[in-house]
């Protein structure tokens, strides 16, 4: 049986080794326009699968990152340093234990929107 696929985004300056990015299917690289070239992020849209995610959470940096993921039926994984959320998009209140452990690692709340396409 397949693993389901998750797509989703991952920031390469919230990893501690960025080479764990080799390990995805990439389909796309974005860097924001920054004036400030040590502002810029290089924004990696990936598919992948939940093993995957596992090995994301060990380097993802333990403050102020997370990456989220999503699948066809709109179920997200948050991935945060050694700990990982599972929720439903459409439901609201199931995003509140990752919104709070959020908060708690520094990320500001405007950007625990869990956004997908």
């Amino acid at each position: 049986m397949q693993q389901p696929i998750y797509t989703g985004a991952i920031i390469k300056e919230s990893l501690e080794k960025e080479e764990i990015l080799n390990n995805f299917n990439v389909l796309d690289v974005t860097v924001t326009d920054d004036e400030n070239p040590a502002d810029r992020w290089h924004i990696y849209t990936v598919e992948t699968t939940r093993a995957q995610l596992q090995e994301l959470s060990e380097v993802i940096k333990p403050e102020k990152f997370y990456a989220h993921f999503w699948d066809k039926d709109k179920n997200i994984i948050a991935v945060f340093r050694d700990k990982i959320f599972e929720f439903n998009y459409e439901d609201k209140v199931s995003w509140e234990p990752a919104i709070e452990y959020g908060l708690t690692v520094g990320i500001p709340k405007e950007q625990l929107d869990f956004l997908i396409d």
